[in-house]
């Protein structure tokens, strides 16, 4: 492999193991010499750019008794080989990208040795050859079909022989309403058929998590092919997701509360990162348990915005104080649960009713709220968290993300700030719900027993975090 040009040693120089990525870059020339080594400026999700070394090339993929070239491309990021290659397929003009389990819509390559990755096990050359068997199982390319393209058998035909372009990637203006659950179990089937009942997808990626304890119910899945519904192993299915759901919890036989939330922790660290990676504009919405320590734990795992990572949190309370309110009690106007979702949590009133077009605002705590909302909490108190209940909770949420509705809901966010908390830590708090995450309301003057509550739950939740190990 030619890395001698004045570009490639200038790019190659800003390398921090340069010896080693040497090394590696003649292990795939002796097994892959069509790979050929640039430079190039790569574009990241937040429209950051550098410059760094790419390989072009074809891989050999056999397809229904028939050879064809890929045309992919690999850049390597300057603490490769340590890191991962990002990987494209690049069709030329009349080729189109066949978004499946391993590949998106705009060509990005998505593979479990990608997500696995760990130098000196992991190699490109494993990465290719782990390509070539993938694709001959899924191709993710055709051609464009014509009029005078008749012939089944051409569809790949023309692959084998073509220049390599090294045009930008595919973009789609519209969006694919994309959403994955992430965790098996009661809780993730019922947000499965939610989700399907509620709202309007084009896929819904189900991934039963082998560690976990709520695994079960993909076998089901699988059984009665549901529509729009993939069943998959990896996380690579979720790629491209608008809303990503983890309801996945793990098994612990620890007996202090620490060790087991340490051990949702530790399985956290296998899930969050990968999502987030191959999802980066995505919403996260969190139902472990429990809900805002996981919810907190998933955004420091993730590196998304706290706008994007979000816990179920008091969103179903919060629905259900709502409706008591305005059915059995004639109040006419929108509440919420706020605060922890355990016994501290605490209800809000908003100062505007259900009807009015004027934005909602919390109303500052009085006495002439408080006994209403203390009825509607009695009124509430025999009805359970059921997995069901949440599943419709979760897939109200996703809802008002997918099409945008701009929809109130109490959920778990980053509370830093609201209310006068100096204290990093995520709790339920009204939220404006919509494609591009969630925008809290103002924060208010709160009673002195609702004050107290709130302010209890920020101490035990920060004490807390400051025993895991993140």
């Amino acid at each position: 492999m030619d890395l001698t040009s004045e570009k490639i040693q200038r790019i190659l120089s800003k390398y921090k193991f340069r010896d080693v990525a040497v090394e590696e870059l003649q292990k795939i020339h002796r097994i892959y010499p069509g790979m050929k080594p640039s430079t190039g400026t790569y574009t990241f999700s937040d429209s950051t750019q550098k410059d760094l070394l790419k390989l072009t090339g074809t891989i050999p993929v056999k397809y229904e008794g028939r050879s064809y070239n890929f045309p992919i491309q690999l850049w390597l990021l300057d603490s490769f080989p340590f890191t991962p290659p990002i990987c494209y397929l690049k069709p030329t003009s009349n080729m189109v990208i066949r978004e499946g389990k391993h590949v998106d819509a705009h060509g990005r390559i998505h593979l479990p040795g990608l997500h696995s990755w760990d130098h000196p096990k992991s190699s490109v050359v494993g990465l290719l050859n782990e390509m070539v068997t993938k694709f001959e199982e899924d191709p993710p390319l055709s051609s464009k079909t014509t009029g005078d393209n008749k012939d089944p058998h051409d569809l790949l035909a023309f692959v084998s022989n073509f220049q390599i372009s090294d045009g930008g990637t595919r973009h789609h203006d519209q969006p694919t309403n994309k959403v994955s659950v992430i965790g098996g179990g009661d809780l993730g089937m019922a947000s499965v058929m939610s989700i399907l009942s509620k709202c309007k997808v084009d896929k819904l990626v189900f991934i039963d998590v082998a560690e976990s304890s709520t695994k079960g119910g993909s076998t089901d899945l699988e059984i009665f092919s549901l529509p729009k519904v993939e069943v998959a192993r990896d996380f690579s299915a979720s790629a491209g997701s608008r809303v990503v759901v983890v309801t996945a919890n793990a098994w612990s036989s620890e007996q202090s509360y620490v060790s087991v939330v340490q051990t949702n922790v530790d399985l956290y660290r296998g899930i969050i990162p990968n999502l987030a990676r191959l999802s980066p504009n995505a919403v996260m919405l969190i139902a472990s348990q429990p809900v805002d320590i996981m919810t907190h734990v998933a955004w420091r795992q993730s590196g998304l915005p706290p706008t994007h990572v979000i816990g179920a949190g008091c969103n179903l309370d919060s629905e259900r104080l709502s409706h008591v309110l305005d059915i059995n009690l004639n109040t006419h106007k929108p509440a919420w649960v706020i605060g922890e979702l355990s016994d501290n949590k605490i209800a809000v009133m908003s100062n505007t009713s259900l009807s009015s077009s004027a934005p909602h605002e919390i109303a500052p705590g009085s006495s002439s709220t408080k006994p209403l909302l203390d009825r509607a909490f009695e009124i509430m108190k025999n009805r359970g968290q059921r997995s069901w209940s949440v599943g419709l909770s979760i897939a109200d949420i996703t809802n008002s993300v997918l099409k945008d509705k701009k929809k109130m809901h109490s959920v778990s966010t980053l509370a830093q700030g609201w209310g006068g908390i100096g204290t990093e830590v995520f709790l339920s708090l009204p939220c404006i719900m919509g494609a591009n995450g969630s925008t809290r309301l103002a924060g208010v003057s709160l009673g002195q027993e609702e004050d107290s509550k709130l302010r209890n739950s920020v101490t035990s939740l920060s004490t807390l975090m400051a025993q895991l190990r993140i």
